[in-house]
């Protein structure tokens, strides 16, 4: 029976998607457990108001890392693809080089931007005598161990499982640190050095295998000019931009949207929409990790296979992006009502429907996991910019007209529109990449026609 064309290089795509999203499925698992067991040792050490203190020390670093920060690992497996499969070693170093150049610049504006925010903002932190610059130098160490870079060598190279190593060396990491500032320093102090000394260790262990594997692979570190990657990669700057304004409109929609519940209903709403939202999210967790396995077989089969094969690709994708989405909704309506309760106590059970709807929302952005990376795959970065824009614009705006009216469940509905919305667009501009990219394969040759 003849095999239909490029159905043998999606066949092996979608296997590595499924290989690549249990490595690192396997990662975080290993995070969640050992996360139980440090988060027991600091909340019980430092009660609730040092514990307090803490936490907004982490939220403010994890925030900052957000804002300033590019995923610049993207760019090492969308431009590094082409350079890799033609063995120019040189020209990937030198696009390794100018996403490290533009990771020690993140680093620089965050260390700023924080030492700005603590010298201003750290009375309504209401930081103890001598913790803003423990605060800040947390920060410092958060900016300067962003591992974006090494982290695009180790997917390139299809290394899924280098990388779910070097993950949980922050939450090996951090329950070390935890059992030691516990014997030694029972401080808010004493974790934050362990918080930091973990990040310090997952930094180094991405690095050393990323160099270590891909020794002979990534080229010399100087071969040519580091900015010249601009003119032998087109597009980098703006593909650079797309991702990082994405990501940070995706991420800071959220936490919006939090803030526009409690402005409009309180507290305990707000308290309510979040736990419902954390868990939500928390169930839908694996279309993060699809997605990051997705975007790197489908700029791998663009480069190399054809326009037939990333099409049989990108619907098997989609195919188990729907069975998944499914299992997640049936689990919320069996399981969802009982665990809440497990998890929080009775007080929060009235935050069932809202995490129902929340959770419809999260598996409808499940099932369309693979429009976005098609899109940044096909040089198409800019559109999914906009399209992700209007798709956030449209919730925060849906919440301030529903909430007046209908509270906390009119904020889940908003979030339900928006999620339909950009379900709709990203789909709609997938399927249009996908058959124009078939339609360009079949056209022929102008030069073989003359």
């Amino acid at each position: 029976m003849k095999k239909k064309r490029g159905s043998g290089g999606a066949q092996e795509g979608f296997a590595r998607i499924l290989a690549n999203t249990g490595w690192l499925l396997g990662g975080k698992g290993v995070g969640a457990v050992l996360s139980l067991a440090y988060l027991a040792i600091v909340t019980r050490t430092l009660g609730v108001a040092d514990y307090g203190r803490f936490a907004l020390v982490l939220s403010a670093a994890q925030v900052i890392r957000t804002l300033v920060s590019f995923d610049s690992w993207q760019i090492v497996v969308r431009y590094g693809q082409p350079h890799l499969a033609a063995g120019n070693g040189d020209a990937l170093n030198r696009v390794l080089r100018f996403c490290i150049l533009i990771d020690l610049a993140s680093a620089l504006v965050g260390g700023v931007v924080a030492g700005g925010i603590v010298l201003l903002f750290g009375g309504l932190l209401e930081l103890a005598p001598g913790m803003g610059l423990q605060a800040w130098l947390f920060c410092i160490v958060m900016m300067v161990t962003i591992r974006s870079s090494p982290t695009g060598v180790l997917r390139l190279l299809d290394r899924f499982d280098s990388a779910a190593i070097a993950e949980t060396m922050v939450p090996v990491g951090r329950m070390i640190g935890a059992a030691l500032a516990l014997a030694f320093l029972p401080t808010i102090t004493g974790f934050l050095i362990s918080w930091a000394a973990a990040e310090l260790l997952c930094a180094a262990t991405y690095w050393g295998l990323a160099l270590r594997i891909g020794r002979g692979r990534i080229g010399h570190w100087r071969a040519g000019r580091t900015l010249d990657a601009r003119r032998e990669n087109p597009g980098i700057v703006g593909f650079l931009t797309a991702t990082n304004l994405q990501t940070t409109l995706s991420s800071m929609g959220q936490q919006v949207a939090v803030l526009i519940v409690g402005l409009f209903v309180g507290p305990v709403g707000a308290g309510l929409y979040r736990l419902a939202n954390q868990l939500a999210q928390s169930l839908t967790k694996i279309s993060t990790l699809l997605s990051r396995s997705i975007f790197v077989e489908l700029t791998r089969t663009h480069a190399s296979q054809g326009a037939e094969a990333l099409r049989t690709l990108f619907v098997r994708t989609n195919r188990l992006a729907m069975i998944a989405g499914a299992v997640i909704i049936a689990l919320i309506l069996s399981i969802g009502h009982p665990l809440l309760g497990l998890i929080a106590g009775k007080a929060f059970l009235p935050a069932y429907p809202l995490l129902l709807l929340l959770g419809i929302s999260a598996c409808i952005d499940l099932v369309g996991v693979s429009y976005r990376p098609l899109l940044m795959a096909t040089d198409r970065s800019g559109l999914s910019l906009r399209l992700t824009f209007v798709s956030t614009a449209l919730l925060l705006g849906m919440q301030a007209a529903l909430l007046p009216i209908y509270g906390t469940i009119g904020a889940a509905v908003a979030n339900i529109i928006a999620s339909v919305a950009g379900f709709l667009m990203m789909g709609l501009a997938s399927r249009r990449a996908v058959r124009g990219r078939i339609v360009t394969a079949d056209m022929p040759d102008m030069k073989d026609l003359a």
